[in-house]
């Protein structure tokens, strides 16, 4: 039985980590073929599968647009983690609208997946959209300023954002002012993503899956590891 077999019928295992193996998209009889069944069998799921870890696996935006057709229909997942995978701004582009559509994904991971300010906007454009999302992953990519911005003016319509990670230190600018205009946008989001995170105290939203609590002491292809 294949692993998209197991999944259709599965209803006790949370969390799959798929992370450091060879899914590259350009493998089309490996890759593209396995992402797509893992993809159709959680759209099957009604309970099961919560977190998903698919970093470090030479997935490109081609192999988005499986994600892309089965995200709009899933109902259990809470965790997806990209990171480490060279998706760019085309496969956050291809993911925007089932993005959108999706209720149940409460947390995303794309560090290090070769997003700029474009991908930032694009991002932006999602959140906005999406009441239930509680965290973002974006450090190690290459989002300056304008892509802050938009993710700073998206937060005054999102309000469950309580964790937007994004990279410690500033990037290079072409004018010495907007370095100074990162550091005020990075404050001004943590701010609010504090202001969220206290407004959602005592409310139905749900909270961020306890197990990631520890996986800030694994690797980074465990969902989200922390670090200064």
């Amino acid at each position: 039985m294949q692993l998209g077999d197991l999944l259709k019928y599965n209803s006790t295992l949370k969390t799959l980590d798929l992370s450091n193996n060879t899914m590259s998209d350009s493998v089309i009889s490996l890759c593209s073929t396995g992402l797509e069944e893992i993809c159709d069998a959680l759209s099957s799921q009604k309970t099961g599968l919560r977190t998903l870890i698919l970093s470090n696996n030479h997935i490109t935006h081609l192999g988005m647009s499986h994600l892309q057709n089965v995200l709009p229909r899933l109902k259990t997942l809470e965790t997806l983690n990209l990171g480490k995978n060279n998706l760019e701004n085309r496969g956050i582009h291809t993911l925007k609208e089932s993005l959108m559509i999706n209720r149940s994904l409460l947390q995303l991971g794309l560090a290090s997946t070769g997003i700029t300010c474009e991908g930032a906007v694009t991002l932006a454009e999602i959140l906005a959209e999406s009441p239930q999302i509680q965290r973002l992953d974006v450090r190690q990519n290459q989002v300056l300023a304008g892509g802050l911005m938009a993710l700073s003016l998206a937060l005054k319509i999102n309000c469950s954002l309580i964790r937007l990670d994004l990279d410690q230190h500033l990037k290079e600018e072409k004018e010495d002012f907007l370095v100074e205009t990162q550091k005020m946008l990075v404050s001004r989001i943590s701010d609010v993503c504090a202001v969220n995170a206290t407004a959602a105290k005592g409310t139905a939203l749900r909270p961020a899956s306890p197990d990631l609590a520890d996986c800030a002491k694994t690797t980074y292809p465990l969902p989200f590891q922390t670090t200064d």
